[in-house]
């Protein structure tokens, strides 16, 4: 079984680059995030397509802002749209999505951003990862949970740690999060796989961060140990996130039992450009 994870950044912005990239790489459960598309508008834009492909669809979505959704053609049952009892600003958001597929719960999340550490939006963050880790822990012991976390796990998943003091995304507290929902015995199975490797999943769009590979890891497939042990391969798909009209994240894949590609990875090409002395780099937004 192959398994994605892919941030669009608009799903009707990417139609041009998604649907080739079903195609090409053959994913049987892909996480979309940021789809930025209501339910029906989600399903007239890429419905008939993506049956065509014989996916079926779970949605949960709005206008304009956040959106997930899961794809599968092995299996969709028990759809669960958001997290029970999480929280909202000040409504829920359209960021939770999870079915079973393949035997395998399947929860395709879109974190939020947290915007600046302190804020009400990073209060919100916090609390929404630990409505998020509660869900888990209720549910079935083969899991994974894909998706951006908007969080990078170490300093390792950044292009530069000097370069984000004072961002949101690397905070002691974020960090915390994320560790105590990993501690539920889910795995980061791509860092697992590539221990040592320096390799990011999104680039800004801004500055020519791409091309310099000036990236953060913040696109996650964490798996519970019976789908980990599966793992025969993980890697990052660099290749979509060049050329035109790209989404500012690249898939994430993970394939079980299987490598039809072989163990290839981290990232697919790699990237040419040498990693950057610290503190030589600001981000874009930087002041």
């Amino acid at each position: 079984m192959r398994i994605a994870t892919w941030n669009v950044n608009s799903a009707k912005q990417r139609v041009p680059r998604l649907l080739p990239w079903l195609d090409e790489r053959q994913p049987d459960v892909v996480c979309l995030q940021e789809t930025k598309l209501a339910d029906d508008a989600f399903l007239e834009l890429l419905g008939d397509e993506l049956a065509a492909r014989d996916y079926a669809v779970a949605v949960h979505g709005e206008a304009a802002w956040n959106g997930v959704a899961i794809l599968s053609r092995v299996g969709l049952d028990d759809v669960v749209a958001g997290i029970a009892g999480g929280p909202g600003f000040p409504h829920p958001e359209a960021r939770a999505v999870s079915a079973t597929c393949g035997g395998i719960r399947v929860v395709s999340v879109y974190v939020p951003n947290g915007r600046e550490p302190g804020s009400e939006h990073y209060e919100y963050k916090l609390a929404w990862l630990a409505s998020l880790r509660e869900m888990v822990a209720a549910g079935p012991e083969a899991t994974v949970v894909c998706g951006d976390m908007n969080i990078a796990p170490t300093d390792n998943d950044v292009f530069d740690p000097d370069a984000y003091i004072g961002q949101t995304h690397v905070t002691p507290p974020e960090r915390a999060a994320l560790a105590e929902l990993q501690a539920l015995g889910l795995h980061d199975v791509v860092r697992d796989r590539w221990p040592n490797e320096r390799f990011f999943s999104y680039w800004d769009y801004r500055a020519g961060m791409f091309h310099q590979d000036l990236g953060m890891r913040i696109d996650l497939i964490l798996a519970s140990a019976p789908v980990a042990d599966r793992v025969r391969a993980a890697w990052v798909d660099r290749h979509a996130r060049k050329g035109t009209g790209p989404s500012d994240h690249a898939p994430v894949i993970v394939d079980l039992d299987e490598a039809p590609d072989g163990d290839i990875g981290p990232v697919v090409p790699p990237p040419s450009a040498p990693a950057a002395r610290r503190g030589s780099v600001k981000l874009p937004q930087a002041p």
